[in-house]
């Protein structure tokens, strides 16, 4: 141990899957909680061992046999940060070995993996959350609560809306991106599973949806811009069984950049989540705006917090199921919907100057889509009710 992460009693020890890419997030917050000393890094699961340099820290154990590690380490809880088709069998050796989890979204790339991974951590009596940070938010219970108040009138539907950029090389960075499938295995690597998840996910949490019986009807359209086999810019609108109307229009090929939002409609006015930012806007009748910033719990705190003390979990696998069936329907929707040449344009990838000696980095643009995210957010409808010119079907919307 280093001189500034005593191990204590309280210590829980931990395993990391996936310490690249976005794994390296889950090791600098082990780490920060190592400092604290809550855990201690265990060991460290991957396919191409780390380099000293790599590990923020101390070097720990490490290896590509997740099992073994688990075995060899004693570990407790495990951060799972890998490529999503490996997702479901992590979990699940993890539930074999009554190791509790912190398992990156999407929990799995189709419903049936899903179920198994739920049914492998019930049966083992393992605490398995999912990776949804925005679910941390305690802006989430204001929200409802202010809902529930009937601060904005009876709810009339809840938009979502992800206007992000993302260049060429984005899709290009592993071999399972901007992929449906891949030697056969499902991937289902799109805009609205992976990328932008959490604009639904916090849409369906601000409603109360969480479970997959709780959802009555799923509408998808997929399209994509980039030369991929997954959606880039897509929306859905999905039923809930007591009749929330909840669309979602989402865009890896914006524009401009902009922060995703969530939005409930009410029939006197509504409320407004910036849920990267924890931000709320509160527009009401005979009220004046009211803003404010919440705080929010991570994760990982909050898993430890759970296994200690019995804390609630804040995005327990058993409340994935509602996300999991708009994974689902986009695991077995027809392929997304090439645009046409005329719909898209390239353009410099942010922050990308003159290459000597490699290609410019660039990204696609599809015109107009910012406005369309904004307008099917705010309308509550899709693309094609929109009048976008590409869309399939499209007609205009006087909703």
């Amino acid at each position: 141990m280093t001189a500034h992460s005593p191990r204590t009693p309280a210590s829980v020890p931990v395993v990391l899957a996936g310490a690249r890419g976005h794994g390296r997030r889950h090791l600098a917050n082990i780490r920060r909680l190592e400092r604290a000393g809550r855990v201690v890094l265990a060991g460290i699961c991957e396919t191409r061992p780390l380099a000293d340099a790599e590990f923020a820290g101390e070097p720990v154990p490490q290896g590509a046999d997740f099992a073994a590690l688990l075995d060899r380490t004693g570990a407790r809880l495990a951060v799972v940060s890998t490529p999503i088709p490996t997702h479901a069998d992590f979990a699940v050796v993890a539930a074999a070995y009554g190791v509790h989890l912190l398992l990156e979204k999407p929990p799995a790339a189709s419903f049936a993996l899903y179920e198994r991974i739920e049914a492998a951590c019930r049966s083992a009596g393992v605490a398995c959350q999912i990776g949804f940070q925005s679910l941390g938010s305690h802006a989430l219970p204001a929200v409802r609560a202010l809902v529930a108040g009937g601060a904005v009138g009876p709810v009339r539907g809840i938009g979502a809306a992800g206007a992000w950029v993302r260049d060429e090389a984005y899709f290009r960075r592993a071999p399972w991106t901007g992929r449906r499938r891949l030697d056969g295995v499902d991937v289902v690597d799109g805009v609205l599973t992976n990328p932008l998840a959490h604009a639904v996910a916090t849409a369906l949490a601000l409603d109360g949806t969480v479970r997959a019986g709780e959802v009555a009807g799923i509408e998808p359209e997929l399209y994509r811009a980039h030369d991929i086999e997954a959606d880039d810019t897509s929306c859905l609108r999905l039923t809930t069984a007591r009749g929330t109307e909840i669309v979602a229009a989402v865009t890896l090929c914006a524009e401009r950049a902009a922060e995703p939002y969530v939005m409930v409609h009410g029939t006197t006015g509504r409320i407004t989540l910036w849920y990267k930012e924890d931000r709320v806007l509160v527009q009401r009748a005979g009220h004046g705006p009211e803003e404010i910033t919440y705080p929010r719990t991570d994760l990982l705190t909050n898993l430890l917090d759970h296994l200690g003390a019995g804390t609630p979990l804040l995005a327990p696998v058993a409340d994935g199921g509602a996300f999991m069936r708009v994974v689902e329907a986009v695991r077995t929707a027809p392929d997304p919907v090439p645009l046409p040449a005329a719909a898209w344009r390239t353009a410099p990838a942010d922050g990308a100057g003159p290459a000597a000696a490699a290609p410019p980095a660039v990204r696609r643009v599809v015109p107009g889509i910012d406005a369309l995210v904004a307008a099917g957010a705010e309308r509550l409808a899709l693309y094609s009710e929109l009048g976008a010119p590409w869309a399939a079907g499209s007609e205009v919307s006087h909703a």
